[in-house]
Parts: structure tokens; C-alpha cells; sequence
């Protein structure tokens, strides 16, 4: 009857009152809570370390999930240049952030977040015997290092220079060591590939890929002639997510990330 009536239609409206509620309290959390992507360029020598730096961010950042694109710093920064949709860029050194920066590619100035440094490798049998960087200007010593715009070969080149200027090291050390180089490789993953087939005798490497290599043995740069990689992050201006790319920079260069990075032979930020 009519009573029964009521009672369906205040049960409908009450449905449809508890149905607009829950909507509401959806979108708000999900307006609190986005799903945010964001794509990482990165050093090929941030890998491994990457690897575990995203998983930990993921976790401390609920919603947020990424995706991380490595290799040699100057052919992602040119990659942005052209296009590529990267959030943040993570480069093995300063100056590629800084042509981002400069050529207007970046949200905010580049921010210091890791040092490496420097040591040689050697096959681990070491059939060329190896023992020291004097050996690296030995005639008929193969080097493999890597290709002019990869950052470590800056850095490697300092090292040399000042190996070179060591009592006991000889007036041709650096042209003796650059007749040695028998290839030029596109990252420093591919160099210590090529140490731990054997193909080359020794390289200069980051400390943080010798530590991960399963086939080379380690001889270490005198104190005197170090030379310390300064690696620095900067947010892309084409990002759809900049305030979130901000915050996972920030947290990668804060204590949590830090700590990880640590795990794998990088030193803190100066």
C-alpha cells in the first residue's frame, strides 16, 4: 500500500544519498592521492643504485610509480634536447645539467646529490699484470676507455695529468697512456663489460661500477692524484609532474636517499 510505497522510496533516496556521499569522499582522495609516473633519466652508473632509490621512494611516496631510462649522461641530456619526456635528469657531473639549465630545459637550477671516484680495473686474472698506474703507460698496455662526451673521461683525464706530474712517473706518462687506448666506448658500463671479457687490459672506472662488476680486480689511484666525480639532478620544465619530481630530488639528496646510495660505493653530496 501507500505506507510500503514511502518506505521504498525513502530506502531509493537514501541509496542514492550514501552512493553521493562515497563519490565525493572518492574523488577526495583521489584529488589527496593522484597517481603520479614520473620518468627518470639517469647516469648508466646510477643503475643498480636506482633500482633500490625508486622501490624505497615508491614506498614513502604512496601513488607515486617510476620508471628509470639509463646511459651515458651526454645522450640523455641530448635526448631532452630533443624532446624526450623525462621528469628528472641525473647526470654522472655537473655540466650536462647545467646546459639543460642554461638552454631554459630546466624547472629551477641543478642540485648536487652524489660524488664518486675514480680507480683502475683489471681482468680478473689479470694476464697483463697490473700492478700499479705506472703500469697504464707500459708499451703495448690495452686501455679501454670511453668516448669524449661521457663524463668520466674528463674525470679520467685529470686523473692521468695528474699521475703524470707523481716523482717516479715519466715525462710522456699521458701520451704514452693515450697510445694505449684501444677503445672508446658510449658509457662506463660498457667498459667494464669489456675489462671483465678480457678484451682490454685496465680502465678507469667509478668506484661504484668496479664495486658491481663480478670479473675485475681493483688497484688503487694514489691519494695525491684523485679525482672526485660531482654527479647533479635537475627537474625538466616539460614535466607534467614537477612538484613530484621536486620531491623525489629532494628526497634522493636528503638522508634516506643518501643512505642507499652509500650501499652501493657513492659518496654523500658536498
Amino acid at each position: 500500500g501507500p505506507v510500503i510505497a514511502r518506505i521504498e522510496a525513502l530506502r531509493r533516496g537514501l541509496g542514492l544519498l550514501v552512493a553521493a556521499v562515497l563519490a565525493v569522499a572518492v574523488a577526495g582522495c583521489a584529488r589527496q592521492n593522484p597517481d603520479v609516473h614520473l620518468t627518470i633519466y639517469a647516469a648508466a652508473s646510477l643503475r643498480d643504485a636506482l633500482g633500490v632509490a625508486s622501490a624505497a621512494y615508491e614506498r614513502v611516496a604512496p601513488g607515486t610509480s617510476m620508471v628509470i631510462a639509463t646511459d651515458a649522461s651526454a645522450t640523455l641530456r641530448t635526448q631532452i634536447e630533443q624532446g624526450a619526456p623525462a621528469d628528472v635528469f641525473l647526470s654522472a657531473d655537473q655540466g650536462n645539467p647545467k646546459v639543460l639549465v642554461d638552454g631554459g630545459f630546466a624547472d629551477g637550477e641543478a642540485v648536487d646529490f652524489a660524488r664518486n671516484t675514480l680507480v683502475i680495473v683489471v681482468p680478473a686474472d689479470n694476464l697483463a699484470g697490473v700492478t700499479s698506474p705506472l703500469d697504464l703507460a707500459r708499451a703495448g698496455l690495452k686501455i679501454v676507455a670511453a668516448g669524449d662526451q661521457v663524463p668520466i673521461t674528463t674525470y679520467a683525464r685529470q686523473v692521468v695529468t695528474r699521475l703524470a706530474a707523481l716523482p717516479g712517473y715519466p715525462a710522456d706518462f699521458t701520451a704514452a697512456y693515450e697510445a694505449n687506448v684501444v677503445s672508446m666506448e658510449g658509457s662506463v658500463g660498457a667498459v667494464v663489460a669489456k675489462i671483465e671479457l678480457g678484451e682490454g687490459d685496465a680502465a678507469l672506472v667509478y668506484r661504484t661500477d668496479a664495486l658491481s662488476a663480478s670479473a675485475v680486480t681493483v688497484i688503487e689511484i694514489p691519494p695525491e692524484a684523485t679525482v672526485t666525480a660531482t654527479y647533479a639532478g635537475v627537474v625538466l620544465r616539460a614535466s607534467p609532474e614537477r612538484a613530484a619530481a621536486h620531491g623525489f630530488l629532494d628526497w634522493l639528496r636528503g638522508p634516506d636517499g643518501v643512505a642507499i646510495l652509500a650501499t652501493f660505493g657513492f659518496l654523500p653530496p658536498p
